[in-house]
């Protein structure tokens, strides 16, 4: 009788003999695929040119890293473009913040005026006049320390209150009409009191056929300065309801009218004019005072020597300058 063979466990190593492995080695990936997905988010051209490089070794190789490459030039084109829609509109922004403040001289009073031909308002006292004066701070801190009025009632008594403008020009007389505007007279005169005015230029004069100004209380003589705060428009701004389009009409600020000069709606700081001829501006620069009649020749001689460059509007060619101003 015959017997089986012994068995014998089969020798270690593959199944059917050495031999190369039954399944292909996985392909390495492309270098230039993960250095293009990378560069999308950091630098976003040369994500683009990795892209197309490793593209184009992929082709040839046969290596992995396809998905990688084509991602990253999506991203890396999304990118640029939206970079480039960025700086397009930034360019024309500052383009046109450029022309707004060529307008207004950096200091919001306009040069090129909309039409009109009225007077201001006869003056109705709102019922809240001088009931909350607030001064809230703002995103640029003082130019000249100082610490903002106390916020809340201000009285409207006594009607008017006298300064004297000392400047190298010689002294002006002004009487702030605090019976109109409280809150800005109660800024003035906080101002005054703290000496913010001492020493400053005034930085800018007009000649134009419809603005004729002198402007001042910019400590930076740039026309962008202030006291690190803002505050509410009064007469004649309150004399109109909220988006009136009479708003936008020009109105005649008499000769010797004292006003604020702003950047728009509610954002008085410290710089003002005087108005040394009629000139005409829309009724959203509050009336705080007047020039006593006194101080008009001097004015008028700041205006004879013209404007530096003989522009007609910048600098006074002789500079002028505030040497104090104090509370009578």
């Amino acid at each position: 009788m015959s017997q089986p063979p012994p068995y014998y466990p089969p020798p270690y190593g593959p199944p059917y003999g050495p031999g190369p492995y039954p399944y292909p080695a996985p392909k390495p990936t492309n270098g230039m695929a993960i250095a293009s997905l990378i560069c999308a988010f950091v630098f976003a051209p040369l994500g683009i040119i990795f892209g197309h490089v490793s593209l184009s070794q992929i082709k040839k190789s046969g290596e992995d890293g396809r998905g990688l490459a084509v991602a990253g030039l999506v991203i890396s084109y999304l990118v640029t473009v939206l970079s480039i829609v960025v700086i397009v509109a930034g360019v024309a922004f500052f383009s046109w913040m450029g022309r707004e403040l060529e307008k207004t001289g950096g200091a919001g009073i306009p040069r090129t005026l909309p039409g009109g031909s009225g007077q201001l308002p006869p003056f109705d006292p709102p019922a809240t006049l001088g009931a909350n004066c607030q001064y809230p701070a703002t995103a640029t801190p003082a130019d000249k320390p100082v610490t903002p009025p106390v916020a809340g009632k201000v009285s409207t008594t006594p009607a008017t209150v006298d300064a004297t403008v000392v400047t190298n020009a010689g002294p002006i007389v002004i009487h702030l009409d605090n019976a109109k505007a409280p809150c800005t007279v109660n800024s003035f005169e906080s101002l005054v009191r703290q000496n913010y005015f001492d020493n400053t230029p005034c930085h800018r004069l007009t000649h134009l056929p419809s603005l004729s100004v002198l402007q001042c209380g910019d400590p930076t003589g740039q026309g962008t300065g202030g006291p690190g705060y803002r505050f509410a428009n009064e007469y004649p701004t309150n004399q109109f309801r909220p988006f009136d389009p009479a708003l936008r009409q020009a109105v005649k600020y008499p000769r010797g009218t004292l006003a604020m000069a702003n950047a728009g709606p509610d954002t008085n700081g410290s710089q003002f004019f005087i108005v040394y001829r009629d000139s005409m501006l829309p009724p959203t620069y509050t009336a705080f005072g007047q020039v006593d009649k006194t101080g008009f020749g001097i004015i008028d001689d700041i205006a004879a020597v013209g404007i530096a460059g003989g522009s007609d509007d910048g600098k006074p060619a002789r500079p002028v300058t505030i040497k104090s101003i104090r509370m009578n």
